[in-house]
């Protein structure tokens, strides 16, 4: 039985890739904003956060976008846009991507049979 009706919001994640390497860039963080707001302030914070272990360049980067591109980022939000911020700290890229999203309500399980298909899955040990 489903609580709520789908909502609009964000899905935000955080993804480092190391360009020295040139390997594949890798998932570090993920959330679910319900709010334009919301979701660039979770990388403002974030930025906020690490920007005194960051290089020079990459601090100057963060601090530009806190100051001069947070506002468009909002903007581009609230028109329902994607959007994406990088930094480049020594070899590594550190990109938030925020996408608008339709977040559709899921039953609640809490004393609920789950159907039987749920029991189909196995998880696979992956070592």
């Amino acid at each position: 039985m489903l609580k709520n009706e789908p909502q609009w919001g964000y899905w935000c994640e955080c993804w480092t890739e190391d360009l020295a390497e040139g390997g594949a860039p890798e998932l570090r963080a993920s959330f679910d904003a319900h709010s334009a707001p919301q979701a660039d302030r979770w990388v403002a914070v974030a930025l906020r956060t690490i920007s005194p272990a960051l290089d020079a360049d990459a601090s100057d980067e963060a601090w530009e976008w806190l100051y001069e591109g947070r506002a468009e980022t909002r903007r581009a939000l609230l028109r329902m846009q994607p959007c994406t911020v990088s930094v480049t700290h020594a070899s590594t890229r550190i990109t938030w991507t925020i996408r608008p999203v339709v977040f559709l309500p899921l039953a609640h399980q809490q004393g609920i049979e789950l159907p039987a298909c749920a029991y189909d899955f196995k998880p696979r040990n992956i070592h």
